[in-house]
């Protein structure tokens, strides 16, 4: 009995540290785009670096010096930096042309990278 509450308590530690380092990212397909959208809530959109090469989506975030607390602080949970790599589902391979948009709102960042055109091969 002790093993399986101790598996339990861990699992839960895991998913706590995880959530926290690293930050939700959602990735859908939206008619021709791939729509990313990643949660950097406390972050200004003048600190966030996107940037694709071939199939990595590379995200930095940096924030400012922590902010003093006006009364008592109790707990804080907030990084202030981020850096995370994802790999996308296909290569953009176009070196250093801009291949999607961003936009930042309420914490979220959306970023929209149209997907490359494909060419289906018939079977016969």
């Amino acid at each position: 009995m002790v093993y399986w509450e101790l598996t339990k308590e861990l699992g839960k530690r895991s998913r706590d540290f995880f959530e926290f380092v690293l930050r939700a990212i959602d990735m859908v397909e939206e008619k021709n785009d791939l729509v990313v959208r990643i949660d950097l809530p406390g972050f200004t959109k003048e600190n966030i670096s996107l940037r694709i090469v071939e199939d990595i989506l590379t995200i930095n975030a940096k924030r400012g010096e922590q902010e003093q607390p006006i009364g008592t602080q109790y707990y804080k949970q907030r990084p202030l930096n981020i850096s995370r790599k994802i790999t996308l589902p296909f290569s953009t391979s176009d070196g250093e042309k801009v291949v999607g948009t961003a936009k930042y709102e309420d914490g979220v960042v959306t970023l929209r990278i149209p997907i490359p055109k494909v060419s289906y091969i018939p079977i016969t």
